[in-house]
């Protein structure tokens, strides 16, 4: 068991975590502290000659030049473009993807200062990324060891060695407080190393997620314009939703009950002229059956009617979500084990999004799984509505396959709702709805 915890750490996300932890070292130069330092030092060289500590007036000096460095950097694209390649270097390797920022151009652009920000702190951040980094390469120096004595200090007997320094999760520590003399010794370092590789991954991870959170909150596009960009984002999907579905009702009222109603009038209109406007009836059999032909179409129109009511607004959904859910699985050609608990009842627009997001997911796992058993659970928690559908099929389900997820997740996003899928080659696969409880 913890074999394979272990080797579930080496992964190629670990990997790629390091690589983000190196590539992010030279950042750590841009950092205005580190700026300040280096103004302050060029202007005591400039002025004192290198002579003495630093004076109040270096110190100004060096302010100043730091800020105009600063409002330099923000007035020209290269602040924005350094926090493009951070955010580049986020979605690459740590697969956190963060969106860009609204451009203000000129000095009170607030997403380059957000940068400078971000750099600023970078610099914690930086230093305890080098030293997750650090515990790879330590750990992979003690490991080797065994092999270096036996490969590079077979000298003869009473031969007086260097002791070799041993690295530990707190540095290095030379010769008198832990170091390697003898063999034996080294096997001692070895399993010093081995315990810390175990270790590195999970540092690199904790110490990534860290950077991972400031680039979501410095370089993003900020609360309040990604909550415009999102509204304005749901009202198109809102548009082109209302659009889409006046489409589709008016081809299906084209193409069917359209039709049939045009037919049952023609039939209606031969009967009658078989019946003629007086006397006896010339063909009663003739015109017996185009009543009937005229009662058929109406009866068909009548349910292609009903069938695109229930597509607006399926009336079962009167009696609330739990009945309309209880309703639906009764119809699926798998099995399907219901929980529900909704102790308070969604406005309508929810209840009706809710209802065909489970009609789909439904349909989809009976079409596409190959599953035995599917799960349908409905439960209300802080005012949010999840409506999750898992199976035990196949997996792999995926938005851009054509399977009706991509459509799905529009919709959900029209009242501020996500769709998440876990669906991993092989199976399970489970569809979770997050809803509110008022649209």
């Amino acid at each position: 068991m913890g074999m394979g915890i272990g080797m579930h750490a080496f992964t190629r996300r670990a990997g790629a975590e390091l690589v983000f932890c190196l590539a992010g070292l030279p950042f750590i130069v841009l950092n205005p502290l580190v700026l300040l330092v280096l103004a302050v030092d060029l202007s005591w060289l400039v002025t004192s000659g290198a002579r003495g500590n630093p004076s109040p007036v270096d110190m100004a000096i060096g302010v100043v030049c730091l800020g105009l460095l600063l409002v330099l950097l923000v007035s020209t694209p290269a602040a924005r473009r350094l926090g493009s390649l951070q955010r580049r270097l986020a979605t690459r390797l740590l697969g956190t993807r963060v969106g860009e920022p609204l451009f203000d151009p000129g000095p009170r652009d607030k997403a380059g200062w957000r940068v400078m920000a971000y750099q600023l702190a970078k610099l914690p951040a930086g230093l305890l990324e080098l030293y997750a980094a650090s515990l790879w390469v330590y750990g992979l120096i003690n490991l080797s060891y065994p092999l270096l004595w036996g490969a590079f200090r077979n000298h003869e007997p009473g031969a007086q060695l260097s002791p070799l320094p041993v690295f530990t999760p707190l540095g290095w520590f030379g010769e008198g407080t832990f170091h390697v003399a003898t063999l034996p010794g080294t096997f001692a370092a070895a399993s010093a190393g081995a315990a810390m590789l175990l270790a590195a991954p999970w540092a690199t991870r904790a110490v990534t997620s860290v950077d991972a959170w400031l680039i979501r909150g410095l370089l993003g596009p900020g609360r309040l314009a990604q909550r415009v960009h999102d509204l304005e984002q749901s009202r198109a999907l809102a548009v082109d939703d209302s659009a889409a579905l006046l489409r589709r009702l008016e081809r299906d009222l084209h193409d069917g009950a359209q039709i049939r109603l045009a037919t049952l009038a023609m039939n209606l209109g031969m009967a009658r002229e078989k019946l003629g406007h007086h006397g006896e009836v010339p063909d009663a059999e003739a015109a017996r059956e185009l009543v009937d032909a005229a009662l058929r179409g109406a009866k068909d129109a009548l349910g292609e009617l009903r069938g695109l009511v229930r597509g607006i607004h399926p009336p079962v959904l009167d009696n609330g979500l739990a009945d309309a859910l209880t309703t639906l699985v009764a119809d699926s050609a798998i099995p399907v084990e219901l929980a529900v608990g909704i102790p308070v009842r969604p406005t309508p627009a929810i209840e009706t999004i809710a209802y065909f997001c489970a009609a789909e997911l439904l349909a989809n796992a009976a079409k596409h799984s190959y599953a035995t058993t599917i799960t349908l659970r409905a439960a209300v928690h802080r005012d949010v509505l999840r409506l999750s559908v898992g199976d035990d099929g196949t997996g792999g389900a995926d938005p851009a396959g054509g399977s009706g997820l991509s459509g799905l997740t529009q919709r959900v996003a029209v009242v501020d709702g996500e769709l998440t899928i876990a669906s991993p080659p092989g199976g399970p696969t489970t569809v979770t709805v997050a809803l509110p409880l008022r649209a």
